[in-house]
């Protein structure tokens, strides 16, 4: 996804609630706050969706032009999509954070040893999880084809975003014994 422009899954619109065509809000993201009154979304079918209202604490959203519960459940399993040039601009990161757009096809080097490269990222509990493609020279050696390094400190050492490059400590024994 080198392409600023490349959309990002950001949510799912689960079930209704209510009679006033509210959703349940599925993020799949850790900013909330892009979905603010005004702010529109892409959805897999290429429409647009603008936000009328959207209770955090509820995880509960509706969208200018479904006033009703009726109407409201076209969207129902609705995936909404932005950009990565939307995200950058409108969602604030801490000191040391990234987006997972920026940290996929990063390779995965564990003391001076390319393990592979990240192919996606998963959230398991409250735990991100780097889904590594093991490198063609590792398989080579019988190494399994992928496995996951926890997005923890413990194996995490930094992450170049210039570069792509994702250095860890400890992972070459999760592979091993993967």
């Amino acid at each position: 996804m080198n392409n600023k422009n490349s959309l990002i899954e950001v949510a799912q619109v689960g079930r209704l609630v209510g009679l006033k065509g509210e959703l349940k809000l599925n993020l799949h993201c850790d900013f909330p706050e892009q979905f603010k009154k005004g702010n529109s979304f892409v959805t897999q079918k290429g429409e647009t969706l603008e936000v009328h209202s959207f209770n955090q604490g509820r995880g509960l959203i509706s969208f200018v032009g479904y006033p009703s519960r009726e109407i409201a459940a076209k969207l129902v399993n609705t995936f909404l999509l932005t950009t990565e040039e939307k995200s950058t601009k409108e969602c604030a990161l801490g000191e040391g954070e990234f987006f997972w757009f920026e940290m996929m096809g990063s390779q995965v080097i564990d003391d001076g040893v390319c393990l592979g490269v990240v192919e996606e990222i998963e959230r398991i509990a409250a735990t991100d999880y780097l889904v590594i493609k093991t490198d063609e020279a590792l398989l080579k050696k019988g190494f399994v084809k992928s496995f996951y390094i926890p997005y923890i400190d413990r194996y995490i050492v930094s992450f170049d975003k210039i570069t792509k490059e994702i250095f860890t400590k400890d992972s070459l024994g999760i592979l091993e014994n993967s």
